[in-house]
């Protein structure tokens, strides 16, 4: 009798396995790819008006949207048990590559970010890459012992932050610092982090600020902050760009002035328009409307991907997980508060939406590494 109701489970299960949807057996999340596909397809309506080549920078923009989803297609295939036995190789392969940047990488408008790879392939930034990088090393490491860490478990783990982060801030790439720092952070603060280390990490980051405004900042980084203070000390030279970023997002009011009708942008008023600042782009043509549904999407996305954290099956796939969801919370949040000039200008992207390339495939293997979390648990479940 124990044989053929093992027999008669085994063909339900097979049955329901053949019923299921494409994107089960792609191991896509529909709601999560539902949610990307309006952020992006949103993003390149705005990309069009405030580019200035039209149609050929959206097309340029849909073929690196188009190579990032391949790649959160193949991240989405794999158990995620393969993501924590690989997450030291990767961490370390990061942190050579960012050495490898300062020793011998490709410069641009004063910073060294880039490495040149051979036979005439585009650039890689390897910094981005370690917005995955590290936070997969912080929750291989925390997953592998109780919890909440202890006091040298979590000096360990802040060392491991602190390496990479170093490394991208001479470059100098303060705002991937922060995201780089940030992703690792989250993790930490996942894991159950009393609030004693919590309020001395705190206090050790206050204390360090001096520290960092003589001896590590740069001049311009510096003037970023006193412009942040008083934008109205150098309207036409520092200040500019934030001046003209909350002009654009003043003039769009309720409903904005109409899709290709903003005129900061397009009479380059405003710097940066299909880049950093492409907020202010979508707040002067589509109002606080058009902000508040974008603003909407990514909270949706946010809510979604901390969700597949708390039903995860491990705790590396969910401090992982959360980490991920968190970071892209703060890419949000950085842009936003740069853009309104409540954060200095630090050369963060508005996620999904502005124009580049190595930002959104590093965005979407992410989203690939949640979807794999989320599918295989459901296929072990069944």
């Amino acid at each position: 009798m124990s044989g053929g109701f093992l027999r008669q489970i085994t063909i339900e299960s097979d049955e329901l396995q053949r019923r299921g949807s494409w994107m089960s057996r792609l191991h896509l999340d529909p709601w999560l790819l539902l949610l990307l596909s309006l952020i992006m397809g949103g993003g390149l309506v705005v990309l069009y008006s405030a580019g200035e080549n039209g149609m050929a920078i959206v097309q340029s923009q849909a073929l690196r949207i188009g190579v990032g989803l391949l790649v959160m297609l193949v991240f989405a295939q794999l158990d995620p048990m393969l993501y924590r036995r690989w997450s030291p190789w990767l961490y370390m392969l990061g942190v050579i590559a960012l050495v490898l940047v300062l020793l011998f990488g490709a410069g641009a408008q004063g910073a060294q970010r880039w490495l040149a790879l051979p036979g005439g392939l585009p650039r890689v930034q390897p910094s981005e890459f370690m917005k995955l990088g590290v936070p997969l090393m912080v929750a291989w490491f925390l997953g592998r012992m109780s919890l909440p860490p202890r006091l040298l478990s979590t000096l360990m783990v802040l060392g491991v932050i602190a390496l990479p982060g170093a490394l991208i801030i001479a470059q100098p790439d303060l705002g991937t610092a922060v995201l780089v720092i940030a992703a690792g952070l989250a993790v930490l603060f996942l894991a159950g982090l009393s609030w004693k280390l919590i309020m001395l990490m705190v206090a050790a980051g206050g204390a360090s600020i001096p520290v960092l405004w003589l001896f590590v900042m740069r001049d311009y980084q510096k003037e970023r902050v006193l412009t942040l203070l008083n934008p109205g000390s150098d309207p036409l030279g520092a200040g500019w760009n934030i001046t003209q970023s909350k002009a654009a997002i003043g003039s769009g009011g309720l409903h904005g002035k109409g899709w290709g009708e903003g005129t900061q942008s397009h009479l380059d008023f405003l710097p940066e328009s299909h880049t950093d600042f492409i907020m202010a782009v979508l707040a002067e043509e589509f109002g606080f409307v058009g902000v508040t549904v974008l603003l909407v999407l990514y909270a949706l996305t946010v809510i979604r991907c901390l969700y597949i954290a708390s039903v995860a099956q491990s705790s590396f796939s969910r401090l992982l997980s959360g980490g991920l969801a968190i970071i892209f919370f703060m890419y949000v949040v950085v842009n936003v508060a740069m853009v309104s000039g409540l954060m200095p200008v630090v050369g963060v992207p508005l996620p999904l939406v502005s124009f580049g390339g190595t930002s959104i495939v590093t965005l979407l293997a992410g989203f690939g590494i949640l979807m794999a979390v989320h599918t295989h648990r459901r296929m072990l479940e069944s």
